[in-house]
């Protein structure tokens, strides 16, 4: 009876104990961004507080290709399909559909286009900085069309959160999760507070940097620091890319093509000096979303991109829609 006993408050304590030390872990490892996901720190730190805009579903549905307008093929940022209710919001119907499942823009496109019903005029091809090389370079070798249809292309899309609570946490993650943040929360402190703290390389591909009037410019916490993937550097874009879109725009005679090339979030806030865009505006006729968003945050812009996010806010988004449609009207020639 005594063993039974012992082995019951044995068993109690060790509930206990497990409990307590969740309780005190498990909270701060609940993410709303890939970067604080990725980084395992807290959105309590990195969460954006100030409210977005609120987008009304009705101007993210996807027009079949029959029907389309314009034709995207985009990554991530195009996907969720928010910069594209600008165009939506002027009437346009779209179809965008991922470089994944186009394979690239081949050699046949202008024929594959035709075949699938699209009668559209516009074909806008996007594309994030880091990515820009790689991807064109893979495309090149795309001699015949072979689409993947995938669910999710026409799945629908609902508006991003205007707003979360970064200080709200819950209990239903792993427990070595929330004790490798707060060691990060800890790691964190002790070097940001430094004098001459500028950058901290985390091992799983984030960086956190401090950025320059940050407090202007983000509404997390701790404002002066960002996230941004630890890939994004410094170098200027291959000058190749230049060559590999006026080729891909060859394969594109028969619409306009607008190509659009998103810069990185590190980019925009540590290396804006870039020349790329300028460049691509002038040759290319290419909207300088570099430009775009620097004169965002000349104005002061707030959580253009989220601390805790690669991708834009929807204030970024719907910057990005605008300047993809002015550019659409110049070619028009409005």
């Amino acid at each position: 009876m005594n063993h039974a006993k012992l082995f019951s408050v044995f068993v109690s304590i060790s509930i206990l104990t497990y409990g307590a030390i969740a309780f005190y872990f498990l909270p701060i490892a609940t993410f709303q961004g890939e970067l604080t996901r990725m980084a395992l720190l807290p959105e309590s730190l990195f969460g954006w507080t100030k409210p977005q805009a609120q987008l009304d579903v009705q101007w993210m549905q996807q027009a079949t290709m029959q029907e389309a307008d314009v034709l995207v093929i985009g990554d991530s940022f195009s996907d969720s399909r928010v910069w594209q209710t600008v165009l939506t919001q002027h009437q346009l119907k779209v179809r965008t559909v991922s470089w994944n499942s186009m394979q690239g823009i081949c050699s046949d496109f202008s024929d594959w286009a035709k075949a699938q019903g699209f009668r559209g005029k516009y074909v806008v091809a996007e594309i994030v900085e880091r990515n820009l090389i790689g991807t064109l370079q893979r495309s090149m070798d795309c001699k015949q069309t072979q689409y993947r249809t995938h669910s999710s292309v026409d799945a629908p899309r609902y508006p991003p959160a205007a707003s979360f609570d970064p200080t709200l946490g819950n209990y239903a993650g792993q427990l070595s999760t929330g004790i490798q943040t707060r060691i990060n929360v800890h790691e964190y402190e002790v070097r940001s507070g430094a004098r001459d703290f500028q950058l901290w390389e985390i091992p799983n591909n984030v960086k956190v940097a401090r950025v320059n009037n940050g407090c202007a410019y983000f509404s997390h916490a701790r404002c002066n620091d960002a996230l941004f993937l630890g890939e994004d550097e410094a170098t200027e874009v291959n000058a190749k890319a230049f060559d590999l879109v006026a080729a891909h725009s060859a394969r594109l005679q028969n619409f306009t093509a607008i190509w659009v090339v998103v810069p990185n979030k590190a980019t925009t806030y540590l290396y804006p000096h870039k020349t790329f865009w300028q460049e691509a505006e002038r040759r290319l006729s290419m909207p300088n979303l570099l430009q775009v968003n620097q004169r965002a945050l000349h104005e002061k812009t707030v959580d253009l991109y989220p601390a805790n996010n690669t991708h834009y806010s929807t204030t970024g988004y719907l910057l990005m829609g605008d300047a993809i449609y002015k550019t659409m009207r110049q070619a028009a020639g409005h």
